[in-house]
Parts: C-alpha cells; structure tokens; sequence
C-alpha cells in the first residue's frame, strides 16, 4: 500500500487554472496533489544573440522554489548569489523538454520565456513545472496566433511528465515526497501528446533495477502522461 492510499497506477489529482497572472502573455497555475507550481511565459520579440540573423525561436525556463515551498525554509537563492546546481539542472531540462514540442522556423525569431515558481513542493516539482509550464506557452502562441504575429501554429504536440520510480518492491507513478525520498529507483519521463519520448531520467537509488522493471515503469509514464495532456486539453478548452 502507497502511503497516500493510491494504487500503484493511480497519479494524484490534477488540476490547471489558467489565467492567473494578469501581464504574462500566458500563465497557468498546476496542481498535482500537493505539489503546486505558478508558471508564465513572456514572449520578446529578439531570440537569444546566437541565433541573429538564422530564423529560428527559442524557448527556455527558470525555475525556483519559494521558501517555505517546503516543510522548512530554504533560503533564497538570490540571498546567496548564485543558483544551486539543482535549479541550474531543472530549468534546463524544463526548456529542453518545451523546445521538443515546438517548430522553431515557425516560431520565427522571438524567444519565449517560461517561469516557473514552486509554491508548495511534495515531490515531482519539475514534471509539475513541464506539464504547466507547456499550458503556459501554449497560451502565449495562441496570442501570437492571434494577433496575427505568426500564421503557422509553431507547437507541433503537447509535452508532459511525470514521475515513475519502484517503491517497496513495487513499480509506481507520479511519487509524493515520502514515496520519492524512500523510493529504490526513481525516475521522471518526458513525453509528447504521442507518445514519443523527450527524456527520461533514472536512476538506481537504493536498489538496481532490472530492463523489465524499466519497461513496467514506462507503461505507468505512457498513462499518466494520458492523464496529463487530458488535464491539458481541459484547461485550455
């Protein structure tokens, strides 16, 4: 039994409020389980100085935690100069992940940036950050689209994650804090509206796990990521 009761395929309810923040060109803010996350995307009309003159978009990510986002305070991390390896590692990852779902020809040369800001934190923060993150940006094409900025539609498919990982012995999906912090493998997984796999991060953290285990862990992402883009749609229907 998982400590919140859910069956080992069962993610933690969701939900995408949309709207939230009025000067962001789009803004959503996600909620899984516990785990809450406000994201906005702002569009400058330059791309980054090393795509001048090639015709591509860009999009890219920050990512942060408030702090009492969690059970104790953490400082800022303006407060100490520099950003934790951790935040470095996600807000890449979060960039990576939007910029798979996107036709940057079409996007022409703007860049878009999604903010990200952890308000309560209980585990898959940035598979949270991802999935409201990509509700974010697609609401600020949809104002490029209809303003008349861009005549094509640049965002190819929907991007979610979710996170999967082996509890006491058992194969699990989308982890709250007590089942991530004991987990014995811990995974997150990126994936299109499709099906077709962005990224996927695993790791053994007290046990091994076996290529049956993996794929079993898959299966869960593929339905969670259903659940996910199904949240999506709804948001923005």
């Amino acid at each position: 039994m998982r400590p919140s009761g859910r069956n080992l395929s069962q993610m933690r309810p969701i939900s995408i409020e949309t709207g939230v923040m009025r000067h962001a060109e789009g803004s959503c803010l996600i909620r899984c389980g516990d785990t809450h996350v406000l994201c906005s995307a702002s569009i400058e009309d330059n791309p980054p100085r090393f795509l001048k003159g090639t015709g591509l978009g860009w999009v890219t990510a920050e990512y942060g935690m408030l702090p009492r986002a969690t059970n104790t305070r953490n400082r800022r991390e303006a407060a100490q100069g520099k950003q934790s390896g951790r935040t470095q590692e996600i807000q890449r990852l979060i960039g990576r992940s939007l910029r798979a779902g996107v036709d940057r020809v079409a996007l022409g040369e703007r860049q878009i940036t999604i903010d990200c800001d952890v308000i309560q934190a209980d585990g898959g923060t940035r598979c949270a950050s991802i999935t409201g993150g990509w509700v974010a940006l697609r609401l600020a094409v949809n104002k490029l689209l209809a303003s008349g900025a861009l005549t094509t539609d640049p965002i190819v498919d929907h991007v979610a994650a979710v996170s999967c990982g082996i509890y006491a012995g058992q194969p699990i999906v989308d982890l709250d804090y007590p089942e991530d912090s004991e987990a014995g493998t811990d995974g997150n997984f990126v994936l299109t509206g499709s099906n077709r796999l962005i990224e996927v991060q695993m790791s053994a953290e007290g046990a091994t796990f076996s290529r049956d285990e993996m794929s079993k862990l898959l299966d869960l992402a593929e339905g969670g990521i259903a659940e996910l883009v199904a949240a999506q749609k709804a948001a923005l229907a």
